[in-house]
């Protein structure tokens, strides 16, 4: 009996001391992380890029993608206040994405979901629009196909010097003119302690004369570098009598500033707003944008993504004011240097520079 109650006594503090350790002031194993992201949501064009967020922990934290199109940087960090860099590659398919970031931080979970748009299907033919009534496409290059510029295209070979006290020494090799993603790519790159770059004509053996001339064309950056699409005669014997049509040209001394002009005896580097006329396109190099001419055997008017920033008209008097009444051919080039794009000096620190063009197309009245 003795030994009855004492057990009784024991299991009696036994379950005393479970009560007690159970009761309101138990410590807690819950724990306190947290992990927060400054935004919750990015989208990207199809050509990608790299935004930012801002990271707020408490607790060393890492961060991961779930597709491989998206990076992060840095991937881990013992700082409690951090910027995220989050960069999505470009989206050569035709069809949107998504892909998430997570962020960690001890038990703590924060998301960002990366949004990005597909990639612009190449044109055609028949999904080509004219942009002025009257208008049909007769030529053009999307610059779909290949890695090179196809058999409509000729390059210019010349050393440095060659026209305008030019820097460069335009060339076939050295990659100075590639297709890759829908686009031309023409660099100037220096190679040997040499400058290299592409001068390219369409057709030109035959021209064009008269039509709407359009090309679609993301401009390079750095002091030197001076890009062009413009047009010569095709039976050329003498400048400027002959006449020269410059659609667009930039030097990178004067960033996104472009600038058309026309060529011929009567005008010739004259500076009149009669011969030409220049516009401040704040995302030139950063973006594509279109130029053109509209040429008429009365007139010829200059567009930047279709506002016309100059009409040049045919007077009557004859060639040294109208010598536009020939075939003319498309040029594309990247100058280096030169009396225009070295003006203010270079910055070779700029090379390689690429000026990137999108499509060049050819409208005639029917």
């Amino acid at each position: 009996m003795k030994s009855l109650i004492t057990i009784s006594a024991f299991v009696a503090l036994a379950w005393g001391c479970l009560t007690a350790c159970g009761g309101d002031d138990e410590p807690s194993s819950k724990t306190n992380d947290s992990a927060n992201l400054s935004v919750s949501e990015m989208t990207f064009t199809a050509d990608g890029g790299s935004q930012t967020a801002t990271v707020t922990t408490n607790h060393e934290w890492s961060a991961y993608a779930s597709q491989s199109w998206v990076t992060v940087s840095p991937t881990s960090s013992v700082n409690q206040n951090a910027t995220l860099t989050v960069t999505a590659a470009a989206n050569t398919t035709y069809e949107t994405r998504t892909a998430t970031v997570t962020l960690m931080a001890g038990t703590a979970r924060a998301t960002i979901t990366v949004n990005q748009a597909a990639a612009e299907k190449p044109a055609t033919t028949d999904t080509i629009q004219a942009p002025l009534e009257g208008y049909t496409l007769v030529w053009n290059d999307e610059f779909n196909e290949g890695s090179t510029p196809g058999a409509d295209w000729t390059y210019e070979v010349q050393g440095a010097g060659w026209v305008n006290n030019e820097l460069q020494a335009y060339t076939k090799t050295n990659d100075v003119a590639t297709v890759s993603n829908g686009t031309l790519k023409i660099t100037c790159k220096k190679v040997n302690d040499k400058i290299y770059s592409a001068r390219l004509y369409a057709k030109k053996t035959t021209g064009w004369k008269y039509g709407y001339i359009e090309a679609s064309i993301k401009l390079p950056t750095g002091k030197g570098t001076w890009p062009a699409f413009w047009m010569m005669p095709v039976n050329f014997s003498s400048w400027p009598a002959d006449g020269e049509i410059d659609i667009m040209e930039e030097v990178g001394y004067n960033p996104n500033v472009v600038v058309s002009t026309i060529h011929c005896n009567k005008y010739n580097n004259t500076g009149t707003s009669v011969e030409s006329a220049s516009k401040s396109v704040s995302t030139a190099q950063t973006q594509f944008h279109k130029y053109a001419v509209e040429w008429t055997a009365s007139y010829m008017t200059f567009y930047v993504d279709g506002t016309s920033i100059l009409t040049y008209r045919n007077d009557g008097t004859g060639k040294d004011a109208w010598p536009f009444d020939a075939n003319f051919y498309v040029i594309l080039n990247l100058a280096w240097g030169g009396d225009w794009g070295g003006a203010q000096g270079v910055d070779e620190s700029c090379l390689p520079a690429t000026m990137e063009v999108d499509y060049v197309r050819v409208f005639q009245k029917e």
